[in-house]
């Protein structure tokens, strides 16, 4: 509008009379279009307050590192299993007693750098490998395998349960690291050690999957486990059978996320607020509450990841936040586009296409990411194909400053990741993805 009257008061010819109507219009018209642009403003901000997504808080941030990497005191990153951070060591008791029965036995963990696709196919071969058990009596040559690690997965599965608890609506992890840990599983030895012997060194040799392995690789987010105690005596509740137990978050930082972890018959429900976690619970007396906190990530000047940084943040907008407030999901197309962008880290990945197919034999590119998470009215038989085509998208430059490239081996967990978000708001389909 200001650029309006610039441009009416510029064709004036007659000097005089642009004066008087400037006069005019700055003393009284341009007051009235400013305030009227204030109280605009002040309007789309009280919309988006009304919007505001109480799950933004509960991000969950990953990333991995070297073991000798691990930061004790660093300020929101974590091991995500303790004692992860420790020297990998060996039960020779149990290798023993398991060699003696013939049984397979786990050695260790070791963390693979390659594509979900052909871990896939290492999974899927069965193939076993030769290596060396170097004791204090001598060496014998092994033959071990490689099988998928279910450990950090199951340590998702119990945050879900936390999720459900505290009556938070579960967003899906996205921690492609987590899936990418091998068991070493020994399953054959030239000569059984004695239990009395100890174990120097351990080594096996993964052939072309080699220059993928690597070992003392330890998986971070950004969640600690607290105990705090309670502030203060309990309060009886409204329904007088249950009691208030209040826990301050002033000192631990009332920016970041708090979970209350705890059986489920100790919390009736919980609520936040700026400063305050209240648990509603059978319990009469105080005691010590755990709680996991998800830490806000701040600015490191000092240490960079070897891995990079990902999160299951969701992009900021209003459609977005309108959209999560409604209790129906809108069956069509630019839905799925929708959900597909509004993941901060999905940026790197475009949405272009969807089918739905009969279910094939043909292998799927993706996996879940959500797999403790059963659907009890539908069989997987009885459900159709969605299958979604993704592509590389194409940022602008500045884009591309912003936000940085996915990492090679990481975008088929990527397209997973988004995928199985989709299948969280379809569950009459069985999401698959796909590259075009």
């Amino acid at each position: 509008m200001k650029e309006l009257v610039r441009e009416r008061l510029a064709s004036m010819g007659d000097l005089e009379q642009r004066k008087l109507l400037k006069g005019i219009v700055s003393e009284l018209f341009l007051n009235l279009v400013e305030h009227q642009e204030t109280m605009l403003d002040q309007l789309e901000r009280r919309v988006f307050d009304e919007l505001e997504d109480s799950g933004d808080g509960h991000d969950v941030y990953v990333t991995a590192c070297a073991r000798a990497d691990v930061d004790p005191i660093h300020d929101y990153l974590y091991p995500m299993m303790p004692g992860d951070e420790q020297e990998q060591t060996y039960d020779l008791t149990a290798i023993v007693s398991a060699l003696q029965r013939r049984e397979p036995v786990k050695l260790l963990k070791v963390f693979m750098a390659c594509d979900y696709l052909r871990l896939k196919e290492l999974y899927a071969s069965g193939r076993t490998f030769r290596g060396e058990l170097v004791t204090t009596s001598g060496r014998s040559a092994i033959t071990a395998r490689l099988e998928p690690c279910g450990d950090y997965i199951a340590e998702i599965e119990k945050l879900y349960r936390v999720f459900l608890r505290n009556g938070l609506t579960w967003k899906t992890v996205f921690h492609p690291y987590a899936n990418k840990f091998a068991n070493v599983v020994l399953v054959g030895c030239d000569r059984v050690p004695e239990a009395n012997e100890e174990i120097l060194e351990l080594t096996i040799d993964c052939e072309e999957y080699e220059p993928y392995k690597q070992l003392d690789v330890v998986p971070l987010w950004n969640i600690e486990r607290i105990v705090i105690k309670n502030s203060g005596f309990p309060v009886p509740a409204r329904d007088h059978v249950h009691y208030e137990h209040v826990l301050s978050l002033r000192k631990l930082g009332e920016e970041n996320g708090y979970l209350v972890d705890a059986d489920e018959g100790d919390v009736r429900y919980v609520k936040r607020s700026a400063d305050e976690l209240t648990i509603v619970t059978p319990r009469e007396k105080s005691g010590l509450w755990e709680v996991l906190k998800l830490a806000k990530p701040k600015p490191q000047r000092i240490g960079d990841m070897a891995f990079d940084m990902y999160s299951n943040r969701r992009t900021n907008d209003f459609i977005g936040r309108y959209a999560r407030r409604q209790p129906h999901v809108v069956r069509a197309k630019g839905e799925l586009i929708r959900i597909a962008r509004s993941f901060v880290d999905a940026v790197a990945i475009e949405l272009i296409d969807t089918s739905i197919e009969e279910r094939q034999a043909a292998a799927s590119q993706t996996y879940g990411m959500n797999p403790f998470i059963d659907d009890q009215v539908r069989t997987v038989t009885d459900k159709k194909v969605m299958r979604l085509t993704f592509r590389q998208s194409q940022p602008s430059d500045q884009a591309r400053l912003m936000q940085p490239e996915i990492s090679p081996f990481i975008r088929y967990d990527l397209m997973s990741f988004v995928v199985s978000e989709i299948q969280m708001y379809f569950p009459e389909y069985e999401c698959e993805g796909v590259w075009s």
